[in-house]
């Protein structure tokens, strides 16, 4: 608990400094002196000025460096830039990338439980279909596509099976191996950080479960899937139907796993809206990140919910 608490600033063309800078205001000062960022001092300096921010910031090189009369400490990251919230894709891809290989370095380090990093958008990652979840993971050097994303409120999560891929695509992936792994890492860690065996509920990927037909990948893959961890004393039920158990059956379980991306985070949000943070579990330290994007419409415009960031913050000061 003692532990500083990083935070990469993330994609600079984004909300990222105003909530950051909301997000301060609430901190207390015990909570402030854990905190340094990751990110470019100057860049920070000029958009605060842009949206109005009074809060005074402190360059460091180090977590031995502690706070000046409470200002927010920005360890540097190299940017060049005219206009701080219109800034060039290729100089963003590359400060984000620096940004994230410091903050991954400081994570291996005992001084940190890991990051939090303020949203990105994808495409500032150089490749097709990565988002920070799998940057991470790659770094880390994970194997078996072991790797998790969960988007945790404080009493229910969910997790897909695929992450950033386009749905045409989906079907290839639901594979058994692949979601008995993903399983696995899924009750480890949540044991690991909540100190509890979860309840899981796997949905199936087609409508109705493709009732059920032989051909179908809830015959093939899944329901296999599922009877193998059952077999290993896993708490775990399924396929169950996606159209209705976010009604109300989502109740009766700790983490829903969906077999892509938007099948369960869509209705998660829309039930939790900014209640929650996004979680990468199996990873060699904790990654957690705002339950959202970079938000280009709002920026400066002082509309930007800073909620998910302060749940971040104060669910990593507990490690």
């Amino acid at each position: 608990m003692n532990k500083k608490i990083i935070i990469i600033s993330g994609d600079p063309n984004s909300i990222n400094t105003e909530i950051i800078c909301k997000s301060w205001r609430k901190l207390s000062k015990k909570l402030k002196e854990k905190i340094y960022i990751i990110g470019n001092y100057n860049l920070f300096n000029d958009q605060f000025k842009k949206i109005n921010c009074k809060v005074k910031i402190n360059k460091v090189k180090n977590l031995s460096e502690k706070t000046i009369n409470g200002q927010l400490k920005i360890i540097d990251v190299d940017l060049k830039f005219k206009d701080p919230f219109n800034i060039k894709k290729n100089d963003v891809s590359n400060y984000v990338l620096k940004c994230f290989n410091l903050g991954h370095e400081i994570s291996l380090s005992k001084e940190v439980s890991g990051f939090i990093n303020c949203p990105v958008n994808k495409k500032v990652l150089f490749k097709k279909n990565i988002g920070v979840t799998e940057f991470i993971a790659k770094k880390c050097k994970l194997k078996n596509n072991s790797e998790v994303m969960m988007i945790k409120s404080k009493s229910f999560a969910v997790s897909p099976i695929t992450t950033h891929i386009d749905l045409k695509d989906v079907p290839k992936y639901i594979k058994s191996k692949t979601i008995v792994v993903k399983i696995k890492t899924i009750q480890k860690f949540y044991y690991k950080l909540f100190k509890k065996k979860p309840k899981i509920g796997v949905l199936g990927l087609n409508p109705h479960n493709a009732e059920l037909r032989k051909e179908s990948e809830e015959m093939n893959e899944i329901i296999p899937a599922i009877k193998k961890l059952k077999r290993l004393g896993y708490k775990i039920e399924g396929p169950l139907i996606s159209d209705t158990v976010f009604l109300k059956k989502f109740k009766d379980y700790d983490v829903l796993v969906g077999m892509y991306h938007d099948q369960v985070l869509s209705p998660f949000k829309t039930i939790f809206k900014f209640d929650a943070i996004n979680i990468t579990l199996g990873l060699k330290y904790l990654r957690i990140s705002p339950d959202h994007g970079v938000a280009y419409d709002i920026i400066k415009k002082n509309k930007a919910n800073p909620s998910s960031l302060l749940s971040c913050i104060k669910f990593m000061s507990q490690f």
